[in-house]
Parts: structure tokens; sequence; C-alpha cells
């Protein structure tokens, strides 16, 4: 019997699929409406915080330094009012096996698919994630497939795309590279039904659980040094898995007073599938294209319920512009003397503001950076903007128009931070959990769970659902 292939059939077969490529039931989680255990599926792993940590200094992930940006803290404390100006450090991840803290959720992904005899994993994404997983799957024996959303319909790829792909077979990966569009997750399904190779999902529990370590190690390496939990945490928000695992590394080790602000780049305006915008932007993670709708609708990854729950504990959301993390990048290199890439400069940027507001003996953490390569410095990342009809040029960046220019700060007292209205990106999550599910009535269970999503209150969460449920 032949298999029916069509994009319909294959999208109707993803439950049975994921189920079979992932190894998890998601079915044993669910309630009734909105609501599943949360925690029931993040033990699912098997693994405890311990046993994760062994298992990555196996395979050449964490234990990574933290470093005093003691030149980039006195230059914020010039531009602070009198007594402000919190000690700036860097988690540096990019010392990681691949470059990025992303080794930490494919050391755990990779290990637990050899354990169940899986042959190969397969992993979507068009970003370190892909690098990282090629990497341990060489590191521990497995075959790899990474499939990328690279190109627009003329074929020119962005150049941090290509560079990640470069990576990936360089460590014996094959790559499936692709054009922006709904194909991408229809081949990833199609190749994981084809082969049986394991779903090293992002947004998996086992995913999750590997940036744990990170958020523990911040809070264990803080009070050997200076003797205290960091006042903030910031964490760079695309799909919420880095935000997530490193809040839940940070609660398991007690530091439950730590604030934990979630940074993304501003993307307004640019539609991430739109094949016209998808090489007018000059960020390809990290963004607001991915940080909004990941933190208002987390279930609409390539797993049945979402491990990356932002939402949950974000204390508070802000966003920077494009040109301000390519300044800090500079400043970066040029006062510290490291070059690293743009995914963790994007909370620098945010840092560099932040602890503008803190006083001199308080302490933030950018909790991490990433490796650089030839795609991802500033050089090509501009001439690339330049050749798609971005203006590039010196002034306020706050005047920076998403997809028509990119704008430098001219001075650093110039570089700010937005803030995002965190009730408006509950209210938006509460109304997708009621539309997605169909729910005319929430039951106490679903207003609970509601509530601890999207660290709010239940008279938060009932509050909302009435004026929603008025307008269904």
């Amino acid at each position: 019997m032949i298999k029916d292939n069509s994009y319909k059939a294959v999208m109707n077969r993803k439950n049975e699929i994921m189920k079979n490529a992932i190894g998890i039931d998601y079915a044993l989680f669910e309630n009734e409406g909105i609501s599943f255990d949360y925690e029931k599926m993040m033990r699912e792993t098997g693994y405890s915080l311990e046993e994760i940590e062994k298992i990555q200094s196996n395979y050449a992930v964490g234990n990574t330094p933290i470093i005093e940006l003691k030149n980039i803290s006195d230059l914020a404390r010039k531009i602070s009012p009198e007594g402000k100006g919190a000690r700036i450090f860097i988690k540096d991840e990019a010392a990681n096996a691949s470059g990025s803290f992303k080794a930490r959720r494919a050391a755990t992904a990779v290990y637990h698919a050899k354990r169940k005899g899986y042959k190969g994993v397969i992993a979507a994404t068009s970003g370190n994630y892909g690098a990282a997983v090629a990497s341990q799957a060489a590191m521990q024996g497995l075959k790899c497939i990474i499939v990328q959303e690279c190109y627009d319909s003329k074929g020119i790829g962005q150049p941090e795309i290509i560079e990640k792909a470069r990576k990936c077979e360089a460590y014996g990966a094959e790559v499936v590279q692709l054009t922006v569009g709904p194909e991408l997750f229809y081949t990833f399904l199609l190749m994981l039904e084809e082969t049986g190779y394991f779903n090293a999902s992002l947004y998996s529990p086992f995913g999750i659980a590997g940036v744990e370590t990170l958020g523990y190690e911040i809070a264990m390496q803080f009070r050997e040094r200076i003797g205290k939990d960091p006042d903030v945490v910031v964490c760079t928000n695309a799909g919420g898995g880095n935000l997530t695992g490193t809040a839940r590394g940070l609660i398991k080790a007690g530091a439950t007073d730590t604030k934990v602000v979630g940074a993304s780049v501003n993307l307004k305006g640019l539609h991430m599938a739109s094949d016209n915008q998808f090489n007018k932007k000059s960020f390809t993670t990290g963004h607001t294209g991915f940080g909004i709708p990941f933190s208002t609708w987390p279930d609409r990854s390539d797993v049945p319920r979402s491990a990356a729950r932002p939402l949950r504990y974000m204390d508070r959301y802000v966003t920077v512009n494009q040109g301000e993390v390519f300044y800090m990048t500079e400043l970066l290199a040029q006062l510290e003397g490291l070059e690293r890439g743009p995914a963790g400069n994007t909370s620098l940027t945010a840092a560099f503001c932040l602890a503008q507001e803190l006083d001199e003996d308080q302490v933030i953490v950018v909790q991490e950076t990433e490796y650089t390569g030839a795609g991802k410095h500033i050089n090509p990342q501009l001439t690339f903007a330049r050749e798609n009809g971005v203006e590039i040029k010196f002034g306020n960046p706050q005047e920076e128009i998403c997809g028509q220019n990119l704008i430098l700060p001219y001075h650093p007292n110039l570089i700010k931070i937005n803030e995002i209205n965190i009730d408006k990106i509950r209210k938006s999550y509460i109304k997708n959990a009621i539309e997605n599910n169909h729910i005319e009535q929430l039951s106490k269970q679903d207003i609970e769970f509601l509530a601890k999503d999207s660290k709010s209150s239940k008279e938060f969460v009932t509050e909302v659902s009435k004026e929603i449920l008025c307008t269904i």
C-alpha cells in the first residue's frame, strides 16, 4: 500500500509521527479543557538535574565561565544617574562545544535518543541549535539531519543561516535547506517518518531540562564569587526555551529573588514568513518575530505541548533595535576584547540599559554568549542589508524603521530599551488558549493553569476571560 504523502495527509498524521519520533505520549498529561500537567511532562525526561550535569560534562558542555565586563560597566555608570550603574557580567556560553548554550539542549536530547536506540536525530532549525545537535550527534555516534529555512524564492540566503549550515556540515550532518514558507514543517515531519530518527526538538522536555543547568550554574557561581545571587538575569527571548530553562534552573538553585528579564530585537512590521521580507531583517533569532508569537501561544511548536513557556517565568520583557545590537557587538569587542555573536549581544544591549536603573552594588547577568563566524560578523550582515535596500547610518536608533534602515547610535546614551506591556502579552496568551481550544467557559482548573502559565493571578485570568468570552 502506497502511503499518502500529500501535505494534508502528512499534517493529519503529525501527532502519530511526533509520538514515534520523541517517545512521549503527550496525551498522558492532558486534562479536560485548556490545562495540562506541565510539571509531570517535565518529569518525563527521567533525568535529575545532577544526571543532566553529568551527561553534559561528558560531552564538553557546561561549567562555562562568568566574566565581568568592567569597561562596559564603567561606561554605563558614566551615563547613569549618580549612584546607579550595576556591575554587568556575562555567562560565556560560547565556551561550550558548538559555541552556544544550545549545546546544553542538544547534549540531553542526543544522549536520550542514543539511549532509546534511535539511529539518528533530526532538528528543524536555522539557528545555533542545528550546530549544537550536529556536534553532539558526532560526539555520540548518531546520524544527523538539520532542516533549515534558508532562502527566499530567488535563492538568496541569510549570511547567518548559511554560516550555521557550514558549521553543521563540518560536524558531518546532512543539511536540507528550504525556501521560506509552510514546507519546513511538512518536510520535517516527512523526514522523521521516513527515517525513524529522533525529533531533537527545541521544545521537548529534554531540550528545556538541558538549559536548567545554565540557570543553576549562574546561581552557584555567583554565590561562590561574590557571595550572593544576581539581582537580574537577562535572557534573549525567541522561542522561549532559553528563558524557561534558565529560570527553572535559578529556581532549583533557590535563587527565587532574582528577576528574569526577556529581551528581543524589535522587528516590528516584518513578517517572518514573507518571501520579500525574509531578507530585510538582519537577525535570524532572538527577535520579536519569534519572541511575541511564542510568548502568546507556546504550543505553536513542533510538539503537541511545548516545554518552553516563557510567560511562566518572565518578570519583564523589553526590546532593543537592530542598530543598537550591532553597536554593542562592536563595543564588546573593542572595550572588552571579546568577539561574540548577535544572540547574546541582544541581552547585553538590554543589560547595558537596565544597569543604569540599578544601584552600583547590584549585579546584572547576561546569561549567554554565542560564537561568531563568517556569516555572523557585523560587516557581512551590514553588507547584506545594503544589498537588500536597507539604509545604514548613524543617528538615533529610536527612529529605526525595520526593513528600511539600520541606525547605529552616535552616542551610547542613545541606547534605550522599549518596554513591552507584559499584561498585554498575558491577555493575548489567554485569548489564544481560549480560542484554540474552542472553550466557551473556563473551569476552575483552567483558571488556575492559566494564572500559573501567565505568571498572573486567578483574578486577572477571570477578568480577562470574561472580556474575551463576551466577544466570541
